[in-house]
């Protein structure tokens, strides 16, 4: 019999530790110890935040976060290959009515709510937007920055792509302000990119640009604009208090669905995310806290 060295040993060991990560990634977290959560770009990071803190206290569940956009998550729910699909809109009925086709059965929960901040460079002497404006804004009614009040220059209008479901809730929300028969669109020549983060670099830099994302990317690089749901009426910014309140017009709900009812390591999961440690997390990540403790 041939004789093994300690490296051998130890390679043998990893090489079966590689192989039971490997098969457990591949099952349902009810069967075993490991969840797979895809989904939102808007709600990665509080996702990876809330993963982090519940492997402190659960180290025998492994819990990995990829975002990609909503689109992506209720694709890999539809496909069974998700436990949790991050999405920062509903879905819609032609994506459940795909899921129950497939044997997948979407269970919602709305476990934060947002406020889409609209943003632009600190420079920009324009703060205040009413969604109206917006709306011409976005699709390329307005183009020069001088018709808003602002300096001469041309607008650069950033988006998320349509993967996004920030991007689904702006346009629904925004651009069509919220009417089913609206057939309106982003402007031809809006840049699609691929990130909330995308947009609020190209925005620091770009004295010119415009973009939108959740609320909790703001940073000292951008500044965000005030928004009023109609002409005549007050303006406000996307803060905890005014989505809270209902004042800020441009404000979502953050949501989680589920292959049928959490159980096993789900129903763990999701149960700290709704506790309040795990909606102290939502807080820290400057998002709105849904339940109250």
């Amino acid at each position: 019999m041939m004789k093994l060295t300690m490296r051998s040993h130890t390679m043998i060991h990893m090489l079966g530790l590689a192989v039971l990560l490997f098969v457990g990634c591949g099952k349902r977290a009810q069967d075993g110890q490991s969840i797979q959560i895809k989904g939102s770009d808007t709600m990665v990071n509080l996702g990876q935040a809330w993963a982090e803190e519940f492997m402190k206290t659960h180290p025998e569940i492994s819990v990995a976060v990829t975002g990609g956009g909503s689109g992506t998550g209720i694709s890999a729910l539809i496909n069974n290959t998700c436990n949790i699909a991050e999405v920062s809109r509903e879905m819609k009925q032609t994506e459940i009515d795909q899921a129950r086709a497939n044997g997948v059965e979407p269970v919602e929960l709305k476990v934060a709510l947002d406020g889409l901040a609209v943003v632009v460079h600190p420079s920009n002497p324009i703060s205040d937007l009413t969604i109206e404006q917006l709306a011409d804004v976005f699709k390329g009614k307005v183009k020069n920055w001088k018709e808003l009040g602002g300096a001469d220059g041309s607008i650069v209008l950033l988006s998320r792509e349509v993967n996004s479901g920030t991007h689904v809730y702006f346009k629904e929300h925004v651009l069509r302000k919220g009417a089913a028969d609206s057939k309106d669109e982003f402007a031809a020549e809006a840049l699609l990119l691929p990130s909330s983060q995308a947009i609020a670099d190209e925005v620091a830099q770009n004295p010119n640009a415009i973009g939108y994302f959740g609320m909790g990317y703001v940073t000292s690089k951008e500044k965000a604009i005030h928004i009023a749901a109609a002409a005549g009426k007050p303006f406000y910014g996307p803060t905890m208090e005014n989505v809270i309140s209902g004042d800020y017009p441009i404000s979502r709900p953050l949501l989680m669905y589920t292959n049928g009812q959490p159980a096993g390591a789900v129903k763990t999961f999701i149960d700290y995310v709704m506790s309040k440690e795990g909606q102290t997390v939502v807080k820290k990540l400057d998002f709105i806290p849904v339940a109250a403790h």
